[in-house]
């Protein structure tokens, strides 16, 4: 949308906000502590998240399904942060479900309650485990998530769950669940097929549970680029954080949730959203600021306040 002289300068009489920025850090910021995680600030207003159990290949066990929703939650109100980039510690991204976990499930299938009350906590389980990785999709912060070698199970569900998805060359992903008895039901069966747009190739994965590697991967689209080695993928991830992080964050923001949005209806229906969404969203100061910056052919850099 091109912005007319009048407008300019209209906008340009509104009062600039003061804001400050935390300060960049190797270590974890207030209220960002957790077992199953490692999160810091190594750039500009971007968070790094980090599953963090590298003895253990990074599985998923209660605490991280726990954590992982708890921390998205937190740097969806978090003014400091603007974009995200996750990725595991250690030699691989995730194994998948702790199948300590599993035993844990099995003992409910085979305790002595009936049916339905068996039935009513197996359903919560999967409610909870489910929520932790839709408050990805939830946080308006756009997440990049950084796959190095193996992405197993779960893993392809959190990943889902992300809008930019990055990988290394040894990279490889699995939809494993029916290789243990049961269908993926955390996010893989119904983000996946929006994702690559090849129903045969999610079916042939899913019914199949055989690796795809990153070639594959970028070719059907799963992922956007390739990099040779983790260190190399860490650093264009934290690099597009960076580019994104510089960018308005009312536009940022709004083109994520206007984007989840057109996913999941129809045409018409995004775009009245996105004009519904517009119509406030043009009064903000960032678009003064944007078209002042544009104008100056670079002489001055677009300064946003936090949102």
């Amino acid at each position: 949308m091109m912005l007319n002289t009048r407008l300019i300068s209209g906008l340009w009489r509104l009062r600039p906000a003061v804001y400050t920025v935390r300060t960049m850090s190797s270590s974890p910021p207030d209220g960002y502590s957790y077992e199953t995680l490692a999160v810091t600030v190594p750039r500009e207003s971007v968070f790094h998240v980090e599953i963090n159990r590298p003895d253990k290949y990074n599985a998923m066990n209660k605490a991280f399904w726990r954590e992982i929703g708890l921390c998205f939650e937190k740097l969806a109100d978090d003014k400091d942060c603007r974009a995200i980039v996750l990725s595991g510690s250690g030699k691989i991204f995730t194994a998948g479900i702790d199948l300590a976990d599993l035993t844990e499930i099995a003992g409910v299938v085979m305790g002595d309650d009936d049916l339905a009350r068996k039935s009513r906590t197996l359903r919560k389980v999967i409610e909870s485990y489910q929520q932790s990785f839709t408050s990805l999709e939830k946080c308006p912060k756009p997440v990049i998530a950084a796959v190095h070698s193996a992405c197993v199970g779960g893993g392809v569900d959190l990943i889902c769950s992300a809008d930019i998805r990055y990988c290394t060359n040894d990279a490889w992903f699995q939809i494993k669940e029916v290789e243990v008895g049961l269908a993926a039901d955390v996010g893989t069966l119904q983000r996946l097929p929006k994702i690559i747009g090849n129903e045969s190739l999610v079916r042939e994965l899913s019914f199949s549970a055989r690796k795809m590697f990153s070639s594959e991967a970028f070719k059907c689209g799963l992922v956007s680029r390739i990099f040779v080695d983790k260190e190399s993928l860490l650093t264009a991830a934290l690099d597009m954080a960076s580019v994104i992080a510089s960018k308005s964050p009312v536009a940022v923001q709004t083109t994520k949730m206007a984007l989840i949005h057109a996913r999941d209806h129809s045409v018409q229906e995004g775009l009245d959203y996105v004009g519904n969404m517009n119509m406030l969203m043009l009064q903000s100061e960032d678009v003064r600021i944007a078209a002042m910056a544009q104008m100056s052919k670079g002489e001055t850099k677009a300064t946003f306040a936090k949102l």
